[in-house]
């Protein structure tokens, strides 16, 4: 008796017709194709951003360990050999000594400065290239994932206006599910917006910092090829801490 009672109150109790899978299911196929669209432009934008970070992070780890250590070789050819093989700081450096190589065997009167310092700024310029790629997705759904979820507002408000014509009243029953649907579009376009323009922000930053860091690296190995060694930068070791001072008796 108990559970035939429990059973007639649960069927009497009024079930959820306004729910997130009730609202694509009145949509149709125009609402799960949008919702579909922004979780691909979702994933895209969350994948893009931690790959793109943990390649800056392992880059600028590389030039902090450089700078301790690179321009204590006796020689770029040995400095390099010390560095971690397909790296942008080793790329840098043999493309310099590559380019430095080739100078001798030119015909021309092509001065040796302008030949290297043009090889390491498309070196340069190759790896910035590489660090800014997948960039343009995140901008691409930045600006225009808000106009996707609009389209899915429109069409949740068409909807809306379809079934007031119909009832002849705008009863809230009616135009609920549509409306539901129409907001739910919106917020979903502004949820993938959002993190894509914070990500594209981020990366950009740290990827111009990055570039000051190849701009200057690039430079001082031109100074370094053309006085054939001689000239080096200075090398920062931290010094060690001074030990604590013994407490007066």
């Amino acid at each position: 008796m108990v559970f035939e009672l429990l059973a007639a109150a649960a069927n009497a109790a009024p079930q959820n017709k306004f729910g997130f899978a009730e609202a694509l299911e009145q949509g149709g196929f125009i609402a799960y194709a949008t919702v579909t669209i922004l979780g691909v432009m979702s994933f895209g934008s969350f994948f893009i951003l931690f790959t793109k970070w943990f390649e800056q992070s392992k880059i600028t780890k590389q030039y902090r360990d450089l700078r301790a250590s690179f321009w204590k070789a006796p020689s770029l050819r040995e400095g390099a050999a010390k560095l971690e093989k397909n790296s942008a700081w080793r790329q840098l450096v043999e493309d310099g000594l590559l380019a430095e190589d080739n100078h001798g065997k030119m015909t021309d009167s092509m001065e040796a400065h302008d030949w290297l310092h043009g090889s390491l700024s498309r070196s340069e310029a190759a790896i910035n290239a590489r660090l800014a790629s997948g960039l343009p997705f995140l901008a691409t759904v930045g600006a225009t994932s808000p106009f996707i979820g609009l389209f899915g507002t429109v069409v949740g408000i068409y909807r809306a206006l379809i079934a007031i014509g119909i009832a002849g009243s705008a009863s809230i029953d009616k135009v609920a599910g549509p409306v539901g649907e129409a907001l739910i579009m919106t917020a979903l376009g502004l949820l993938v917006a959002v993190p894509a323009v914070i990500a594209y922000n981020y990366l950009q930053a740290r990827n111009k910092r990055i570039a000051e860091y190849l701009s200057g690296f690039s430079t001082d190995v031109l100074a370094n090829i053309n006085s054939k060694g001689t000239i080096k930068p200075a090398v920062t070791v931290a010094k060690p801490a001074a030990p604590a001072a013994a407490p007066k008796k």
